[in-house]
């Protein structure tokens, strides 16, 4: 099937019929019984919230149910016209897809050089350039958890007022590190997100912390991820520092050196192509589909074409839909990687469990109009926009490529924005139906609502109102550009409003896939 055709406007009326072909309609507020659904006469024969389905004509049992002229699961049993459509009456199952690798493979226009948009960045001396400056403290194991934390917990507001240009010091720890398997792609996972996140722009300076007998040693990690000890980058292992209190005493001293170097930073003028931008999306609604996500989708495709990177991931969100992505790859390599991580999901490592890609979203998914993962799917692929997907990368490799890659991740929010971040974003867009509340230090994110009555309920925690869209007041093309816009001031220092609220310390969760012994 071709790409999926997003109108600039959603029409006006009670309900949105996103494409002449579906068979159901978008309900734009709360319907009740008799609400009229269609110009042609259409009546509710149930009530359902804002965001869910109707039927727009009858659809027999077995036949396909259509949105945006994509399948989205079959109908359970026949539903007539105006009866609501959901998971009480939908059944999924697979279906034949075409991947049509590189059918619809079109070549970005870039915006000329002296025409691009810039932003304010911290270049470091490697070349990277950086959204943030904080001071990292990385634990190789649960074992050293603690001590990161209370290092950097010493560091408070009061004590950091003369390094007003260091936005903090922040610890990442985690629940594994030893009792793992000592090889193969689990302890290398681990290592690959300890180093993204050692060696990120957004750090002027990291300590990394071990206990000393885990299985993921200090010695080890280093010589995988060819890190090198310096002024920037200090190692302590517990049993050779002397233990809990003498560890963080040694950690705070080495704080305390490396804060006059990173506050001696300063913010100039660099190209949006070092802007990379790790796309996310949690508690949708059926609003997703139809605001904030294409709208994020538009931005990522201005971006794109002004030299940066988006990173597209959550790859049970993608399922149903990876067609979509896979005819726009820019080779036959390109689109079999990506079937191939779908395939691993499906084949192996989902096999007999009750999860997300088997067909069944979560109860806030549910609750906001989306009836599997299909539907879901449909709406999160958008966020990557129409541009060609340039490549695919495992869980937390660095991202060298530009313009729209994929990254392997999970669908769980903190542990597919950790995998983005180690792969080198510098900025998280988040876009959200039901309210989540997430921050991702050491990267600002970005929440972008999809609807107008939920912004305005949790405006202490939005950014950006696309529901707009839906109220007729914006575009998608509009709320592209504002986007964009709004990502420029936020990469130049802007503090977002999950950093106003001082999100961000504890959603640092690296992918443990492997079996624990």
């Amino acid at each position: 099937m071709p790409m999926i055709e997003i109108h600039d406007r959603p029409e006006t009326g009670a309900t949105i019929r996103l494409h002449p072909a579906d068979n159901v309609v978008v309900a734009r507020t709360d319907v009740g019984i008799g609400t009229p659904l269609t110009p042609d006469g259409l009546r509710s024969r149930s009530q359902a919230p804002a965001g869910h389905k109707f039927a727009a004509v009858t659809i027999a049992a077995g036949q396909p149910i259509l949105k945006y002229n994509v399948v989205i699961g079959f109908a359970a049993a026949d539903i007539p016209a105006g009866t609501w459509v959901h998971a009480h009456n939908m059944e999924f199952r697979e279906f034949d897809r075409d991947y049509a690798y590189g059918a619809d493979f079109r070549a970005v226009e870039f915006v000329p050089d002296a025409e691009r948009a810039s932003f304010m960045g911290i270049v470091r001396d490697n070349g990277q350039v950086g959204t943030r400056n904080f001071i990292g403290i990385l634990s190789t194991v649960n074992c050293s958890a603690t001590v990161v934390h209370r290092i950097a917990e010493w560091f408070t507001p009061e004590r950091l007022a003369d390094y007003p240009d260091v936005d903090g010091v922040v610890a990442f720890a985690h629940d594994t590190g030893c009792g793992m398997e000592q090889t193969g792609e689990p302890m290398d996972l681990l290592r690959r997100t300890l180093g993204g996140y050692a060696r990120h722009a957004n750090l002027a300076g990291c300590l990394v912390v071990g206990l000393g007998c885990e299985r993921n040693q200090i010695a080890g990690l280093v010589q995988e991820q060819s890190l090198e000890e310096s002024g920037r980058l200090r190692t302590f292992v517990m049993q050779e520092s002397g233990g809990t209190r003498r560890t963080i005493e040694a950690g705070i001293a080495a704080v305390k050196e490396m804060l006059p170097d990173a506050n001696r930073v300063t913010r100039t003028r660099v190209p949006a192509s070092h802007i990379t931008v790790g796309l996310q999306c949690g508690g949708s609604d059926g609003f997703s589909s139809i605001t904030a996500n294409p709208a994020l989708g538009a931005a990522m495709d201005i971006l794109v074409r002004h030299g940066g990177t988006a990173i597209l991931s959550e790859t049970p969100e993608i399922y149903g839909v990876e067609h979509t992505l896979t005819r726009r790859a820019s080779s036959r390599e390109v689109g079999e990687r990506l079937i191939e991580r779908i395939r691993w999901w499906k084949d192996e490592y989902t096999v007999g469990r009750d999860t997300q890609i088997n067909g069944r979203v979560s109860p806030g998914n549910q609750r906001g109009g989306l009836a599997n993962i299909i539907e879901k799917s449909l709406g999160s692929s958008m966020k990557g926009g129409t541009g060609p997907l340039m490549a695919v990368y495992r869980y937390a490799e660095p991202v060298t490529r530009k313009g729209l890659v994929f990254m392997d991740t999970p669908g769980f929010d903190p542990c597919s924005a950790t995998g983005q971040i180690a792969g080198g974003a510098n900025v998280i867009a988040f876009t959200t139906g039901r309210g989540s509340m997430f921050g991702a230090k050491p990267v600002p994110s970005i929440k972008l609502a999809t609807n107008t009555p939920m912004y305005r309920r949790l405006e202490e925690d939005m950014d950006v109102n696309c529901g707009e869209v839906l109220d007729g007041t914006a575009s998608i093309r509009t709320m592209g550009q504002k986007i964009f816009e709004h990502i420029l001031a936020v990469a130049s220092g802007t503090r977002t409003k999950s950093e106003l609220l001082g999100l961000g310390d504890h959603e640092f969760v690296p992918w443990n896939l492997g079996v624990v012994g």
